[in-house]
C-alpha cells in the first residue's frame, strides 16, 4: 500500500515573522492541540466498498469510520505490546529466581570431603569456604584436610569452624 501524508497548510510553522497571525486570527488551545494531517492511501477497491458500505450503515463520513478504527487500531496494539512486554518481565523474574534457586541446590558444601581441621597462621591472604570473609596474611584460620591428593584447599575463620556436639 502507498501513502501520503499531507499536511494542513494552516498547521505548518510561518516562515517570516510578517506571517505570524494577528492576536485575534491565531487558533485556540483546543485547535493546537488537535494539529489533524490528511493521510492519502491507495486501497483495493473491494476495501473501498466495504469501508463506504459500513459507514453509510453507521451514518458516519467515511474519514470518520477509517480515523476510529485507526486509532482503536493503535490502541490495541498498544494494549497487546503492553501485554506481552508485562509477560515477559514476569517469566524473566521467575527465571531468574529458579536459576538462584538451582544454583543453590548445585552449589556442594566444600567443607563435604574435610575430615579434620589444622590451625594455621595464614601466609597469603584467603577466604573462608564457609562464610567468604577475607582471611588476610597474618590471621589464624584453620585449614581443611581431606583424602583427596587433588582436592581444593579450603579454609575456615575461626567462626565457621565446626563446634563439638
Amino acid at each position: 500500500m502507498y501513502h501520503v501524508v499531507t499536511p494542513d497548510p494552516r498547521d505548518s510553522a510561518p516562515d517570516t515573522a510578517s506571517e505570524l497571525p494577528d492576536a485575534d486570527e491565531r487558533p485556540s488551545g483546543s485547535e493546537l492541540k488537535k494539529k489533524e494531517r490528511v493521510l492519502h492511501t491507495r486501497v483495493p477497491a473491494v476495501l473501498e466498498r466495504e469501508l463506504k458500505r459500513f459507514a453509510e450503515n453507521l451514518r458516519v463520513p467515511v474519514s470518520n469510520l477509517v480515523r476510529t478504527i485507526l486509532e482503536d487500531a493503535v490502541t490495541a496494539a498498544d494494549h497487546a505490546t503492553e501485554t506481552v512486554e508485562q509477560r515477559l518481565r514476569r517469566a524473566a523474574g521467575t527465571l531468574e529466581q529458579e536459576r538462584e534457586r538451582l544454583k543453590k541446590k548445585i552449589v556442594t558444601d566444600r567443607l563435604a570431603g574435610v575430615f579434620a581441621f589444622q590451625s594455621v597462621t595464614l601466609a597469603k591472604p584467603q577466604t573462608c569456604a564457609k562464610c567468604e570473609c577475607d582471611l588476610p596474611i597474618g590471621e589464624r584460620a584453620h585449614f581443611g584436610l581431606t583424602d583427596a591428593p587433588q582436592a581444593e584447599r579450603v579454609f575456615v575463620c575461626d567462626d565457621c569452624l565446626p563446634k563439638p556436639a
